[in-house]
């Protein structure tokens, strides 16, 4: 409890209007405090239009006239209450200038009541025991960007409910959701907001309470317990963060005071109208640090690993879903909401000064550049961003008809060619599987076995591409409905076999991914990627190479129509053997069991490498292939002793051997420089520059 002493505000409110205070949380809402020896509660609220300020409630039974606040300057209203206690609810009661009286949530508030009451409750946060220290250790120890990320992505209200429609708590999903993520072989879950809103067909996109976890699900204390349990359990956990837009609810910050307080006063800067929403005012300083407290606030209070910033293309564009004369250009004349720039700029600035392994993830759908650059050479500040146009390419050409897909090829391919120039997360999300554009099992063309085929297919593809993952919930069982938010998933799907078996393949999928680094290690640079063939469009086969920084590397091979592919050859970079070590043909996931096993390559160059290998490609497949080194023959004492020439003999009876090998024993992945050393001592040559061009 703090001693509450005016002369002490100066400091806190000239930050705060500066736009720089990024721990207003601590300042503004409900806070334990002192005065004058007495213990209470210190209510603080910024309405700087407004003509009077009240905190009404039980106590006084909603009597604005009984503990009206008292404006401390800067547009700051100030009260001190004794006798209040937790859940206590509250609201502001604020008199406009035209004498109208609007009741206001606490936009500070950390606590509210479950809809459809929209009063707030005050609750100190002080009192959970955190018990992740082991999480934060291996995290600062962690570089994110050279490890796997497979992000679940969920929405706590209908992943599951109980037998009676009511929803898990925070503390029973987490019960339910831990061992299902472990077993399936995800990194991360993404949480649909959790900010309070009132209206549940919102998704949680539309926030009356920016600092109240919703209390749908429990209390503020239930959801730290939920996340230190994601923690303890090697979990990382990201939210939905929504600094796009709010909605007109009476309630919330839509016009606070009687002005526009939170929102632009310019009538073409203000309003989302096909969202209903309105547009923060980003040039105002108090609601950039608003904002940028609210952010830190999720990060430190409640420790989650990573912010997924909503919407960020309507914040950057001021002409964003605007048609002409509906937008005010910038000073420049231009369409750039360099307000919005400057304040994402800020934001992830202030964030990663504190909190430097934390996920700062941007939904941005055009080619703004440097999204994921550091704000001094000119970037927006995030370490990561959703590839919306891999999204977009990748839904349209799996949902053609295969007899088409030669024809769309480049939007199989175009995304290999820009997918180093951002640090990108590949998203099946939410937003693809609702509104009628179908689950994703549903746009997949074909009779069921090709939907089925079509889907593991492309998830294989989607873990093979550069760049992180995420999957929304549903799609690892391919459930045939659009996602619902009124309803839990259908797991009952997964007592049939098509179904089952493709949960199998995803949990397969998945730790096959968490164990091969080519897969992540190197997703950012041309150095983890190298195309073998990309222009076989005729057939719809693209084949490429994924490479680890140690040079250990997975070939893979994707077949895109339901045509079975013999003899069909690729060039490979070495001499020796590769083995098929994963396919969406397999038996075990409803294929026909097409195994290449250990293929020997061919002396017949092809595309630019000296090797190939002839492989069978079964229809709507990916495979993915290792390279197998030769083994290496352990020398006898005896022939440590022979004369020079009696060893040569022995070495050339050797080679013969290696010739008829054939073997499928389990080996390990070569390196690039084993590879090298492996082939110098075949050829009696040094590498030399030619060499490096062709691969070898």
């Amino acid at each position: 409890m703090n001693e509450i002493l005016s002369t002490n505000y100066e400091q806190i409110l000239e930050t705060f209007h500066q736009g720089t205070n990024c721990e207003a949380f601590d300042f503004f809402g409900a806070h334990k405090a002192v005065v004058d020896g007495k213990e209470g509660v210190v209510f603080r609220v910024w309405a700087p239009n407004a003509r009077s300020v009240s905190v009404v409630c039980d106590k006084n039974k909603w009597d604005r006239d009984k503990d009206p606040m008292k404006k401390i300057g800067y547009g700051v209203w100030e009260l001190f209450m004794t006798d209040v206690e937790e859940y206590f609810a509250y609201k502001y009661s604020i008199e406009f200038q035209n004498k109208r009286v609007v009741m206001k949530s606490d936009p500070y508030g950390v606590h509210m009541e479950t809809r459809p009451g929209t009063a707030t409750k005050y609750l100190e946060l002080d009192g959970y025991k955190w018990n992740d220290g082991a999480w934060y250790k291996k995290k600062a120890a962690q570089n994110i960007y050279k490890s796997p990320v497979n992000i679940y992505e969920v929405n706590i209200g209908s992943w599951r409910k109980y037998a009676d429609g009511s929803y898990f708590s925070y503390v029973k999903f987490a019960e339910e959701i831990i061992p299902y993520v472990k077993k399936m072989g995800y990194t991360h879950i993404e949480f649909m907001p959790l900010a309070e809103y009132p209206y549940d067909g919102s998704w949680g996109y539309q926030i009356i309470g920016y600092y109240a976890p919703t209390s749908r699900f429990g209390t503020p204390y239930d959801l730290m317990e939920m996340i230190d349990m994601c923690h303890r359990e090697g979990i990382g956990v990201i939210l939905d963060w929504v600094p796009a837009h709010f909605p007109k609810d009476e309630c919330g910050l839509y016009e606070f005071d009687g002005s526009c307080c939170y929102e632009y006063a310019d009538a073409l800067k203000r309003e989302h109208v096909a969202w209903g929403t309105r547009v923060f005012d980003y040039g105002k300083p108090e609601v950039r640090s608003f904002l940028i407290s609210n952010a830190i606030y999720w990060i430190e209070k409640f420790h989650v690993d990573g912010l997924r910033v909503d919407a960020v293309a309507s914040m950057l564009y001021l002409d964003y879903d605007r048609r002409p004369g509906e937008w005010r250009p910038n000073i420049y004349g231009g369409k750039e909401n360099l307000e919005a720039v400057e304040f994402l700029k800020k934001l992830n600035e202030t964030v990663f000064l504190r909190n430097p392994d934390v996920l700062m993830i941007a939904e941005e759908s055009t080619a703004w550049p440097l999204v994921t650059r550091p704000t001094d050479i000119g970037g927006l500040g995030f370490n990561f961003k959703w590839n919306m146009g891999w999204m977009n390419d990748m839904i349209k050409y799996m949902s053609l008809d295969p007899i088409f897909r030669s024809f769309n090829h480049d939007k199989l391919t175009f995304s290999f060619f820009y997918c180093f120039s951002e640090n990108y997360i590949l998203p099946i999300s939410h937003d693809e599987v609702v509104h009628g554009k179908c689950s994703l099992i549903e746009k997949m063309p074909g009779p069921v076995e090709h939907k089925f085929a079509s889907l593991r297919a492309f998830m294989c593809y989607m873990m093979a591409h550069p760049g992180k993952k995420l999957m929304f919930m549903g799609q690892e069982f391919a459930q045939f409905k659009e996602w619902d938010y009124k309803n839990e998933l259908d797991w009952m799907l997964l007592q049939y076999e098509n179904h089952s078996k493709m949960q199998d393949f995803v949990r397969e999928l998945n730790k096959f991914y968490l164990e091969n680094s080519p897969l992540w290690e190197n997703d950012f640079t041309w150095g983890g990627f190298s195309w073998i063939s990309h222009d076989d469009y005729t057939q719809s086969v693209i084949s490429f190479r994924r490479i680890d920084d140690s040079g250990n590397e997975i070939v893979v091979v994707c077949n895109f129509v339901p045509v079975k592919r013999e003899d069909y050859k690729i060039g490979v970079p070495y001499k020796g053997y590769y083995l098929q070590v994963f396919s969406t043909d397999e038996e075990r996931f409803g294929g026909s069991g097409t195994d290449n096993g250990k293929v020997k390559t061919l002396k017949e160059g092809m595309h630019g490498y000296e090797n190939s290998i002839s492989l069978t490609l079964p229809p709507l497949s990916v495979m993915y292939f290792k390279f197998v080194p030769p083994a290496k023959r352990k020398k006898t004492p005896e022939a440590e002793a022979k004369p020079s020439s009696e060893k040569n003999s022995l070495q050339k009876k050797a080679k013969a051997g290696k010739k008829a090998l054939t073997g499928t024993e389990s080996v390990p992945d070569v390196t690039a420089k084993d590879a090298e050393k492996e082939k110098s001592k075949r050829t009696g040559r040094k590498k030399s520059g030619n060499d490096s061009k062709s691969g070898e």
